[in-house]
Parts: C-alpha cells; sequence; structure tokens
C-alpha cells in the first residue's frame, strides 16, 4: 500500500512517500495510481480573512501540486473572531466576497473543494443579527453543490479546563441533514465539529449512501486530548465509512486555541493521517474504495441493523 504523508518544514511542506516491504507488481502499482487522493487540511485562522484567505489558498495548491482530486478545510476557515460582536460583523451571505473567491480558486485549479464552517449570516440578518454554521462542497468548475447547516450547536461549560463556550448565543441551529454528495473520492456526507458526537447523524447518512464522512473542526485542546481520536475513528468503525476531519490549530487570539490533529481514518479505523498538534499543513490519503466494499461485505453491518423503530421500543 502506497502511504502518503505531509511533513511542515521552514520551507514549507515536503510530501513524503512510504511504500511497504516487498515489491509491488505493475498491476498493482497501476492500479493504485487511479485511486482518488483526498487532502485533509489543518489551519490556523485568526480574525484576519485576508491572511486566512492566503494561508487556505497555500495549502490547497499544495495539495493539488501533490495529486488531490478533493481538499478538506476546517470550520473557521475564513476566519476565527476574538469576541461575538466581531464574529458578526465579519460575517459574510454564500453571495458574499469570501466564497466568490473559493469558488474561482476551485475553478481555477480544477479541484473539489469542502468547505466547513463558514460563517454565514442568517435569513434574517437585518432584524436578527445571528448566522449559520455552514458547510458547503464546491465543485471542479466552481458551483456550490451541496449546503449543510450545523444542526448540534456547542454549548459547553466546563470550569476545571477552562472552556466556556456558548454557540447557540449568536447561531441558528441547522433544521435538516444534506444527502451525501457524489464528489470524485466518492459520495461524501457532511457534518461539523460538534456533530462527531451524535452518531445518529453519521448512520443517518450512512443509510443514504455515504462512503465517507467528514467533520471539520475547531475542537478546544481540552475535548481534543479527551474524544478528538476516539470519536473520529469510532464513527469510522460503526458506519464502515471513510472519516475525513480537517482541524484548527493551535492560538487564534488571546482568548482561543485549537487542539489540531486534522485526521483521516479508514473503515476499519486505522489512522491513515494525523497532521499533528502545533504545526499548520494537511495530509494527503488515497481512497481505496476496494477496501471500503471488501469490509463492507465481510462484516454486513448495516444489513444487520434492526429497523428505526426497534432502537426506540424503550422509549
Amino acid at each position: 500500500m502506497l502511504g502518503r504523508k505531509a511533513v511542515s518544514t521552514s520551507r514549507g511542506l515536503i510530501f513524503c512517500c512510504s511504500q511497504s516491504a516487498g515489491k509491488l507488481s505493475l498491476r498493482q502499482l497501476c492500479r493504485m495510481s487511479f485511486r482518488p487522493v483526498a487532502a485533509v487540511c489543518q489551519v490556523n485562522s485568526t480574525p484576519d480573512k485576508e491572511v486566512n484567505f492566503a494561508a487556505c489558498v497555500r495549502l490547497v495548491e499544495k495539495a493539488k501540486e501533490g495529486g488531490a482530486n478533493m481538499v478538506f478545510l476546517p470550520e473557521g476557515f475564513d476566519y476565527i473572531g476574538s469576541s461575538q460582536k466581531e464574529t458578526l460583523q465579519l460575517s459574510e451571505n454564500l453571495t458574499g466576497d469570501t466564497i466568490s473567491r473559493y469558488s474561482d480558486l476551485a475553478r481555477k485549479l480544477n479541484i473539489w473543494l469542502s468547505l466547513g464552517g463558514f460563517h454565514e449570516r442568517g435569513d434574517d440578518w437585518e432584524h436578527d443579527r445571528r448566522i449559520y454554521n455552514t458547510h458547503l462542497i464546491i465543485n471542479g468548475m466552481g458551483h456550490i453543490v451541496s449546503v449543510y447547516r450545523k444542526c448540534h450547536l456547542f454549548d459547553v461549560e466546563l470550569p476545571e479546563k477552562k472552556v466556556s463556550l456558548k454557540e447557540s448565543a449568536f447561531t441558528i441551529p441547522g433544521q435538516s441533514l444534506s444527502p451525501p454528495v457524489q464528489t470524485p473520492i466518492g459520495k461524501v456526507g457532511l457534518g461539523i465539529c460538534y456533530d462527531l458526537r451524535f452518531p445518529e447523524l453519521s448512520v443517518a447518512l450512512l443509510r443514504q449512501g455515504a462512503e465517507i464522512l467528514t467533520y471539520p473542526s475547531a475542537f478546544t485542546v481540552a475535548t481534543g486530548t479527551a474524544h478528538w481520536e476516539v470519536l473520529l475513528r469510532a464513527r469510522a468503525v460503526e458506519t464502515q465509512c471513510f472519516v475525513l476531519a480537517a482541524a484548527q490549530v493551535g492560538c487564534h487570539h488571546a482568548k482561543r486555541a485549537s487542539y489540531g490533529h486534522a485526521l483521516a481514518v479508514d473503515p476499519w479505523g486505522e489512522v491513515l493521517g494525523d497532521c499533528g498538534g502545533t504545526e499548520v499543513g494537511l495530509t494527503l490519503v488515497e481512497i481505496d474504495m476496494d477496501k471500503l466494499r471488501d469490509i463492507r461485505r465481510n462484516m454486513p453491518v448495516l444489513q444487520h441493523r434492526r429497523e428505526e423503530k426497534f432502537y426506540y421500543s424503550l422509549d
């Protein structure tokens, strides 16, 4: 199996390839060369939207150079504000400058983008100054092909960990899931960050044909240290899907820092790529659909699930 990883250096990103022991046949090499590649990115957003955009462009360009078919950026890729007031002031509509520029970038590079956690102004912005936390998929022609608005809002108080966030104070919860969307790397089901803690969401996307689940995130250091990897691997194992989780890392401003460890997990729960907990960067992973199909055939978990009402029979 051919694996790729990204190593951060002072000169940028160097992509390293590793190959397991033994010689691969020409047929194996040719077959692997046609596997689609996903780039899972790790970003350090600040309140400066221009600086953030430039950093994300560099990552997308590096991903394209590395052979990626689709690039995954994390929650808050556009910015992370230092206050509720600033967060609201910097927000935009889907037709605003930020998404237009990412559409142009996708078109220019002919690459698909997962933009997870965009600060989208609410439908009644003039009267109700609240936003959606929105995940968009943009295709290689620059068109928005899927929109999901975060349904589960992060309202958590952990005094002993110095964590206090109330997303619902300024964010409108989404009212529905979005169907998985067919992309060059497979059928992708959309979530955002805190959605990761709700297996009902991942199973609902699986039932609609998802092969890849994605959770662009900005996990706190406390919750990330405790739960990040185990939750991602659990979602992969129980759904037999690839799980791709772009992440924020490091200090964004004086009041907030993120855990990092942007992760890619295969349907058996194996971690294929981990960006670590300190540096901006990305990991390139091949999406092996033959492995997914083999796992689902040998252990047909979805077929073994009972009808939905069975699981609510105790109610």
